[in-house]
């Protein structure tokens, strides 16, 4: 169920996306915002990953380095079937942990100094085994995806004000309407973004029970999740917006309304999932 509600999400971000470009130019329209996607979407599958990694001071570690840690992302990956990832820390006192990579190949798993010291080793298994479970079902390239073609209808919006506020052009037969290009600069980046969250919670779902199958005992993950989110809300972490779906609990604190924008569902929704498959 989580498979097909991400590729029905996804469907409609492109159809948002295409319905942006007409709005703006036509047919003309269409055809660069799909192209722009595409380039953005090369670029961003390719290179994301040590961008996001040196964005947050990431340190790559060895077995020496960390051997506990180590340890665990070895024997939970050669459980999963997956190569094995770059393991990397980040000096950071909120406890928090995201995988990226664009491929199982080319995975990355970091976990920052907070998650290792308030965790066990059982609980540590469970956040591996999600992060692990993420690289495995490739959603860090579908979000990257999902990011891409939001920031893409958002870049569009932006274009149409500008060319609003300079005159823009006449309309024809190839242009778009004017009315259409007002109504898709307020409505477009609203709805891709809350495409775009909707698609990060249903990822997260599959994530955490993925990883409890990967870690052997969902409440592993549970109990991580309970300790992190009490923490997240306490230890503030320098995260940019534009990265935080890909923690495993979101690491921007934010209430009332804000909830609604939100890149992870409900943790108590999560940790009642987990304690369901325990049962």
């Amino acid at each position: 169920m989580n498979a097909l509600k991400t590729t029905v999400l996804m469907a409609g971000l492109t159809l948002i996306l295409v319905w942006a470009g007409a709005a703006m130019g036509g047919r003309s329209g269409m055809t660069m915002a799909l192209m722009f996607a595409l380039v953005m979407n090369l670029v961003t599958y390719w290179f994301s990953d040590k961008i996001v990694l040196k964005m947050y001071r990431a340190n790559e570690v060895t077995e020496r380095d960390a051997p506990e840690l180590y340890s665990i992302v070895r024997r939970l990956a050669q459980k999963a079937e997956l190569p094995m990832p770059k393991v990397y820390i980040i000096n950071q006192d909120q406890p928090n942990a995201f995988a990226t990579g664009r491929n199982p190949s080319h995975a990355a798993v970091a976990v920052t100094t907070g998650i290792m010291n308030i965790l066990s080793r059982e609980e540590l298994e469970g956040v591996i085994g999600h992060e692990l479970a993420h690289v495995k079902h490739r959603d860090i390239l579908i979000g990257t995806v999902a990011a891409t073609i939001a920031g893409a209808i958002s870049y569009l919006a932006q274009m149409a004000q500008w060319a609003m506020i300079f005159g823009g052009r006449h309309d024809d037969d190839e242009g778009g309407s004017p009315v259409a290009a007002l109504v898709m600069m307020i409505v477009g980046p609203i709805a891709a973004m809350l495409i775009q969250m909707a698609i990060s919670r249903s990822r997260e779902y599959s994530a955490d029970a993925g990883g409890a199958r990967i870690a052997g005992n969902p409440r592993y993950l549970a109990g991580a999740l309970k300790k992190l989110h009490m923490a997240s809300q306490r230890i503030p972490l320098d995260a940019k917006p534009a990265t935080a779906h890909m923690f495993i609990v979101n690491p921007l604190s934010g209430g009332g309304v804000l909830k609604l924008f939100s890149t992870h569902p409900p943790v108590e929704e999560r940790i009642a999932r987990l304690e369901a498959m325990a049962r």
